[in-house]
């Protein structure tokens, strides 16, 4: 089974997902915010059609470690999808995630407006990639 990884922010949700032997972890789309309710609707949807057992969602910690607003904001999304979807939910650091990604869709030459379209995917690709190098030996 699969695994889908989420970066969970105030406008975009970006999601990813791993392939079958939970190596590897792609950029799959970016859900548009529309609602709490729609947005978990549509991750569980797609946990559905993939065929996914975990879904991973990135916690965006201060980088003191501490739990802010957005962590919170998170929280709430993932307390909503607990409700919704039945299967396994962790949460993973996602600290610098979307600074990662910035820096590799510049380094890759992309536009500053295709950047913005695929950011939040790709950032979701390196959370769920750090949780499964992280977790290999226990999956």
């Amino acid at each position: 089974m699969r695994i889908l990884g989420l970066d969970v922010g105030s406008r975009t949700v970006g999601v990813a997902l791993s392939d079958e032997t939970r190596l590897l972890a792609s950029p799959l789309l970016t859900i548009r915010r529309t609602g709490v309710a729609r947005d978990v609707g549509e991750v569980v949807r797609l946990a559905s059609e993939h065929e996914v057992s975990v879904i991973v969602v990135g916690m965006p910690f201060e980088l003191s470690g501490r739990i802010g607003f957005s962590a919170r904001r998170v929280s709430g999304f993932i307390d909503a999808l607990k409700k919704q979807w039945t299967g396994q939910v962790e949460t993973w650091d996602e600290r610098m995630s979307t600074v990662a990604a910035e820096r590799s869709l510049l380094e890759a030459d992309m536009s500053r407006r295709r950047r913005k379209t695929v950011v939040d995917k790709v950032a979701a690709a390196i959370i769920l990639q750090g949780y499964l190098d992280a977790t290999r030996s226990k999956l």
